[in-house]
């Protein structure tokens, strides 16, 4: 039996977030260049994006290249960024059979000409996919996030449009990436670390957090089934007590 049988479908995050850790590791493991565990690491993203697209979940964010892996080694780099660009080419036709759009979070001025023409135009193809949202997290780290989302603010605020008395946590929202997407519920990190790297920090302040020893590579649908069931045994408070929380379910139900 399938851990995916033991689901509760109503009680499913409606997005999850997923630091893809461990595939240099998964092949220095097996005597490889770490390229090859990048390359191995793609087909537990077909799994998984197809898993969370069964399911019915609302965003699945990867982070897939932070701003502080520019300062791998150029190989490294190059690779990751080819591979990129071949599996966006290979992959939209997918995307779009399966009604997932894809939409892209980071610093897309670092990124190689290439590189962007690729993700814009597969944008634009699944636009009208009203399915998974697909979002990538490519040369995205969350300190650039907030800096950016503060010199925008700081901007508007010297041209006259904002009035910095009047900041809510809603309107500092519409400067992230993330301004469009719920914050996730669930966040998962392969490869046995137990950290969020510079990760959605600002979206992540009320997420469940699962780490498992798996790496990457070897992640499929079955370990995030897993990840689900732990989230689903947890009790989400957000400050308030267990009474409180059992209080609003007795008035919702």
């Amino acid at each position: 039996m399938s851990l995916k049988d033991q689901l509760d479908l109503q009680r499913l995050p409606r997005h999850i977030a997923i630091i893809m850790d461990g595939n240099g590791r998964w092949a220095k493991e097996r005597g490889q260049d770490r390229l090859y565990g990048h390359h191995q690491g793609v087909e537990s993203v077909r799994d998984i994006v197809e898993g969370c697209a069964e399911l019915g979940i609302g965003y699945l964010t990867l982070y897939a290249f932070s701003t502080e892996n520019w300062d791998r080694p150029v190989y490294e780099v190059n690779g990751i960024m080819e591979l990129l660009v071949t599996t966006i080419r290979s992959e939209v036709s997918t995307l779009n059979k399966n009604n997932i759009r894809l939409h892209v979070i980071g610093d897309m001025t670092m990124l190689p000409p290439h590189c962007r023409q690729e993700l814009e135009e597969a944008k634009e193809m699944t636009a009208a996919n009203t399915g998974l949202g697909l979002v990538m997290a490519l040369s995205y780290s969350a300190r650039w996030e907030i800096l950016q989302a503060v010199r925008s603010i700081a901007k508007d605020a010297q041209a006259g449009k904002l009035n910095p008395d009047e900041v809510t946590p809603e309107i500092w929202e519409k400067y992230l990436c993330t301004a469009k997407l719920p914050d996730p519920e669930l966040m998962i990190r392969t490869s046995g670390e137990h950290r969020i790297s510079n990760f959605l920090l600002y979206q992540l302040a009320y997420a469940e957090l699962y780490f498992t020893n798996t790496r990457w590579p070897d992640f499929r649908k079955e370990n995030l089934y897993e990840a689900i069931l732990n989230y689903q045994t947890r009790e989400r408070r957000f400050g308030k007590t267990s009474e409180q929380i059992q209080q609003n379910e007795e008035i919702v139900s």
